[in-house]
């Protein structure tokens, strides 16, 4: 089973550059508290690191 990782969306794309909002809809968020579980891995780990200040890890 490949290892998951849980992602939510805490903060508005507004007025962020227009990279980082594609990053936000690739990862699959589109709103304020909206959570997904996505696979971990390099790619994705990326993807968060970019929007680190949009975006927090959910623990379980």
């Amino acid at each position: 089973m490949a290892k998951t990782i849980k992602i939510k969306q805490v903060r508005s794309t507004n007025g962020c550059k227009q990279d980082q909002v594609r990053t936000v809809r690739a990862l699959g968020l589109h709103r304020i508290n909206h959570t997904r579980e996505i696979a971990d891995n390099d790619g994705v780990r990326g993807m968060i690191f970019k929007v680190k200040h949009l975006v927090e890890i959910v623990e379980e």
